[in-house]
């Protein structure tokens, strides 16, 4: 697998203004911060000279062309939305030991969990994480978006149906109920709540990341 190119943060307003090698250097320096202004470049060089600059000659309706720009993410943004939720996976082989949970995008409080569960895998944690998310969404009456870094895992609700290969055994019977649950609340039920893609690359590990890597 290739390896991600690094990149820069410049942070004009938050806790500390500066540049961060880090995402996560940088998250401290926004999250929950009201009108932060910051954004990624490819290169220290580029990241200097916006920060010795102005942040609506970069990010906003005033920006110039010819400045730095980072691709589009999901949402058509380059910054997440913290109000949403995010969930993520953790397996301990392939398979193994799995749980998933939910968490608060901006805070990091956990809001539901589940497992470990024997002989699982990380692609059939991610797809009962985004199914549990959808249906406590709806449960609260919330409209907020949800947070995944599972390709595999949203095309699986697309189709209201999971297409792992993984065998079902004596050991994995429970997590195989939760699979058939979570199929059927699928195609029961209707959802407003869109379901966003999180950008790795640019944001760092996904906060329901159990930080296992």
């Amino acid at each position: 697998m290739a390896k991600s190119k690094p990149k820069f943060y410049v942070v004009w307003v938050g806790r500390q203004t500066g540049i961060f090698k880090t995402w996560a250097e940088c998250q401290k320096q926004i999250s929950g911060f009201e009108g932060a202004k910051y954004k990624s470049f490819k290169s220290e060089a580029e990241a200097k000279e916006a920060f010795s600059g102005m942040h609506h000659d970069y990010i906003g309706a005033g920006a110039s062309k010819k400045k730095t720009t980072i691709s589009p993410t999901s949402g058509g943004t380059n910054i997440p939305n913290w109000k949403s939720i995010a969930v993520d996976a953790a397996c301990s082989g392939n398979p193994g030991w799995m749980e998933y949970q939910g968490v608060d995008t901006s805070t990091g409080k956990r809001l539901f969990h589940q497992g470990p569960f024997a002989e699982g895998t990380n692609n059939v944690g991610e797809f009962l994480a985004l199914v549990h998310g959808l249906a406590y969404l709806k449960q609260k009456g919330s409209d907020i978006p949800i947070y995944t870094d599972s390709k595999i895992a949203m095309a699986w609700i697309r189709a209201k149906k999971h297409n792992s290969k993984l065998t079902k055994t004596v050991r994995n019977k429970k997590l195989f109920i939760l699979v058939e649950r979570a199929e059927k609340w699928l195609r029961e039920n209707s959802y407003s709540t869109t379901i966003l893609k999180w950008a790795t690359k640019e944001w760092g590990e996904i906060p329901a990341d159990f930080g296992r890597k």
